[in-house]
């Protein structure tokens, strides 16, 4: 029997936060796809376009991007070196709907400059979870 080197204590804490950050991004989903008419009806005008003018490929790609990383976590949490392609495909959905987000709604004109933290902290942390999946991999953290 053959055992694989223990993970630092950093491993288990990245990874812990990165599942509660895409528990946050889960909820988000959920909040989003589960609006109901009188929730929609009390945004403001211009943000209510941006609910209803969603193509389904977009909440489609938001769906993949927040349950795969929810699920790549899980993946880190027991392990396995799955994770990296698991946050592989999540990133390149979060590519995708970020597509639509920034370029092709009017969500910077609606949000303004500040619109942009989130969707860039969203893109920074999807990539980190790939780099960091590939490191735990490499030292032989994940089997």
């Amino acid at each position: 029997m053959t055992t694989s080197p223990k993970p630092a204590a950093w491993f288990w804490i990245v990874s812990i936060l990165a599942l509660l950050w895409n528990l946050m991004g889960i909820m988000a989903y959920i909040m989003r796809v589960t609006m109901t008419p009188e929730a929609l009806q009390a945004l403001p005008e211009q943000e209510r376009a941006l609910y209803t003018n969603v193509p389904v490929w977009a909440t489609a790609a938001f769906a993949v991007a927040v349950w795969g990383s929810t699920l790549a976590c899980v993946l880190l949490l027991i392990r396995k070196k799955l994770a990296m392609p698991v946050f592989v495909i999540s990133f390149i959905a979060i590519l995708i709907q970020m597509v639509h987000s920034l370029f092709i709604s009017n969500s910077i004109a609606v949000y303004g400059p500040g619109g942009m933290i989130m969707p860039v902290m969203i893109l920074v942390i999807g990539l980190y979870m790939i780099l960091f999946s590939r490191q735990a991999t490499s030292k032989g953290w994940l089997r």
